[in-house]
């Protein structure tokens, strides 16, 4: 896929997470969500949906004459990927310039908080395991330390 393909615009977004909340789903359904909310036009949701399912993001089956939309994926897993070429493409690999910035902006609530303590709790936990699980990387670090494989033993 092209990077234009991949991209997803704001509002692209918001009605794919509509989509994938009220799957399958008419842009009649579409509409009567967004209207309110938004003030887009029915006009401007059907561009943008189409827009989408040609980008490779939604499916749609007709069911008794009406189109109905669908994901192809979840967009759980999809806002992972973004996430993930974020870090790779702009940060280049680095997660801390996103920590960084929740530290800066103070904006995180306490339920988010904890669930990035959880998170850094399972990494932890995970590159321990990873790490006994490893002779060499064990070796490794005892070299780090300045331990000799001999003196380790």
């Amino acid at each position: 896929m092209s990077q234009q393909r991949d991209s997803l615009g704001k509002v692209e977004l918001e009605i794919l997470q509509l989509i994938d909340k009220l799957q399958p789903v008419t842009v009649r359904t579409l509409v009567d969500h967004l209207a309110e909310s938004s003030g887009q036009a029915r006009t401007t949701i059907l561009t943008v949906v189409e827009r989408i399912r040609k980008k490779g993001f939604v499916s749609r089956r007709k069911i008794g004459g009406v189109f109905h939309y669908s994901p192809r994926i979840p967009v759980t897993q999809l806002l992972q990927r973004l996430v993930t070429d974020f870090v790779s493409n702009v940060l280049g690999g680095s997660v801390s310039p996103v920590v960084a910035y929740l530290q800066k902006t103070q904006q995180v609530d306490p339920a988010e908080l904890a669930e990035l303590r959880a998170i850094v709790e399972q990494l932890e936990s995970q590159q321990h395991l990873s790490n006994k699980a490893s002779p060499s990387s064990h070796c490794l670090d005892n070299s780090l330390h300045g331990e000799s494989e001999k003196g380790a033993s």
